[in-house]
């Protein structure tokens, strides 16, 4: 048995100590879209939890070259214009290895803009086997006190023929309650593809 920082207990094999609370994911919703224009969360999102986890399985855009985007609401689902503040950075790697990129995405940030936020840097292609997947955690929505910090890793089919990751983090300015999401692409709908929210506890 091993001591690591903070006093926490390794059994012999490398696993946590039986007694260590390590969290687990409470499955709360799904949605399938099938040519949807957006798929909205007004549910469960509140102080249950201290963060939720969304994630997305193969969601595929019916037009060619967009962006999957989200935005968040203080008001149930009324109105999705939460102010925000965000950073975007991405790698990429061509098919024919004929091209590669590592960097941050000025034109896909936001400065306390209104505006749907992007998941993913550059285009989603529509392909038939193209998709985007990724994970969304938001922190404390439910705080009446701070802003609510977000971050995501998106891992998508880009229309030109790239494997492309997106790391992109932020915040909601807000110290309402974050009460709902929303799920869009920049244009057209979604075709297809599942996304699910998980409460932490």
């Amino acid at each position: 048995m091993a001591v690591v920082s903070g006093g926490t207990t390794l059994i012999d094999n490398g696993a946590l100590d039986s007694a260590v609370s390590t969290g687990s994911l409470i499955l709360l919703s799904t949605q399938t879209a099938s040519a949807s224009a957006s798929i909205s969360f007004t549910s469960n999102i509140d102080s249950t939890y201290d963060s939720y986890v969304f994630k997305f399985i193969d969601i595929h855009p019916a037009t060619n070259s967009v962006q999957f985007t989200f935005n968040g609401s203080t008001d149930g689902g009324s109105n999705y214009n939460v102010t925000k503040t965000t950073t975007n950075f991405s790698t990429l790697h061509k098919e024919d290895d004929s091209f590669t990129f590592l960097g941050y995405q000025t034109s896909a940030d936001l400065a306390q803009s209104t505006n749907f936020v992007r998941l993913n840097g550059n285009e989603v292609g529509a392909d038939n086997d193209q998709s985007l997947s990724a994970t969304l955690q938001l922190f404390n929505p439910s705080s009446t006190t701070f802003v609510k910090h977000f971050i995501s890793d998106c891992q998508f089919s880009e229309q030109s023929d790239h494997s492309e990751r997106a790391f992109v983090a932020g915040y909601f300015d807000t110290t309402s309650a974050v009460n709902a999401i929303q799920f869009k692409f920049s244009s057209g709908n979604i075709d297809d593809g599942i996304i699910k929210m998980y409460g932490v506890s």
